[in-house]
C-alpha cells in the first residue's frame, strides 16, 4: 500500500471526548491555539550589530579563542577600547 492510498477515518464523537479531556487535564500541555504565537530568534535591538568580514593575525584570534565562549565579544570590547568609545 502506497501512502497517497491510505484512507483517514473520522473520530467518533467519544475518541473526540476523551482527546479533548486529555488535552484539558494535562496542564504541562495546553492546546496550542492560534493566539499563542512564538517569536523566533534574537528580540530586535535599537542598534544592531552588522556582520563584516575582517582580517587579523593568526595568532591574535587564537588568543582570544583560547579564552573561550563569547570569544568574539571580547574582540569588539577591545576595538571599542582602543577607539576611546
Amino acid at each position: 500500500m502506497h501512502s497517497t492510498d491510505r484512507k483517514l477515518r473520522t473520530l467518533t464523537d467519544e475518541e473526540e471526548a476523551r482527546i479533548q479531556k486529555g488535552i484539558a487535564e494535562d496542564p504541562d500541555n495546553p492546546e496550542w491555539t492560534g493566539s499563542i504565537r512564538r517569536q523566533r530568534g534574537r528580540p530586535a535591538v535599537e542598534a544592531p550589530k552588522r556582520q563584516i568580514s575582517l582580517r587579523l593575525d593568526p595568532d591574535v584570534i587564537d588568543a582570544f579563542k583560547a579564552t573561550g565562549k563569547g570569544w568574539q565579544g571580547r574582540i569588539n570590547e577591545a576595538l571599542r577600547k582602543a577607539a576611546k568609545l
